[in-house]
């Protein structure tokens, strides 16, 4: 009797032990906290949207944007702005970057873009290429040329042989698409995907000099990343499958 009293306390024993150690197989806590992201304008819905998932698939953290041209991005990080992770429309502004020593690690390209131009819904000027925007009668915005978009649209209009005087020059592609939205302009070189997320406001009108001027977007953690395993988090949900399949659907192009 006694040695089966001593076999149960033992069983009982054993099963402590067991379900002490079963907690050391515990999976460890994932990133929490804050991430700044510095990124280009045109990269606002499809950001927004990534933001969102890595927030609710990592509780705990908070993500910060700051969407802007990537040529004003740069000279803002260059300049000791807080930021973590920087996304460019243009290897150019990212090497910018790069070259004062404030990326850590090599950047990554992740998507592509081209021009297309965006016109107020039902096209009333008729614009179906690069040469109408020469006429008098049709008003363009253009981004300005230290911008990705107004960088791109330059090496276009020269393929096209075309030269456009824009009543406007914008800091960013939003800017430049916001022109046609209020009916302050009839047409502006923007990206595809800035068509597509507007599309209940303009009409996009392809062209094919655009091929000539595709835009390379990298991404990459800065060296004053507040925390880099964070924002290292946050580069890799960007090019990770799920995050592949939102840029994708935003109407990006694989880099």
């Amino acid at each position: 009797m006694r040695f089966r009293t001593g076999l149960v306390g033992l069983v009982a024993v054993l099963l402590l032990v067991a379900g002490c150690g079963g907690g050391s197989t515990a999976s460890p806590p994932g990133p929490s906290g804050n991430v700044t992201v510095f990124a280009a304008a045109s990269l606002t819905e499809a950001f927004t949207l990534i933001g969102h998932d890595f927030e609710a698939a990592h509780p705990g953290t908070k993500v910060t944007f700051n969407f802007a041209g990537s040529s004003a991005l740069a000279t803002q990080i260059n300049q000791g702005a807080p930021a973590d992770v920087f996304a460019s429309a243009s290897p150019t502004n990212m090497k910018t970057v790069t070259d004062a020593g404030n990326a850590a690690g090599t950047p990554s390209p992740f998507v592509r873009n081209q021009l297309v131009i965006a016109v107020p819904k039902g096209n009333p000027k008729h614009v179906t290429g690069l040469a109408d925007l020469t006429a008098p009668r049709v008003k363009v915005a253009l981004c300005a040329t230290q911008v990705p978009c107004g960088a791109a649209a330059t090496t276009a209009l020269a393929a096209a042989g075309v030269k456009v005087t824009p009543v406007t020059l914008e800091q960013d592609v939003k800017a430049a698409l916001s022109k046609v939205k209020l009916g302050e302009v009839d047409a502006a070189l923007v990206y595809r995907t800035d068509v597509k997320a507007a599309a209940s406001d303009v009409d996009g009108v392809e062209f094919p000099e655009s091929a000539k001027a595709v835009t390379t977007y990298p991404i990459v953690v800065l060296r004053g990343a507040h925390d880099p395993a964070l924002a290292q988090a946050f580069v890799s949900s960007v090019l990770s499958d799920k995050g592949k399949a939102v840029l994708a659907d935003a109407g990006f192009q694989s880099p």
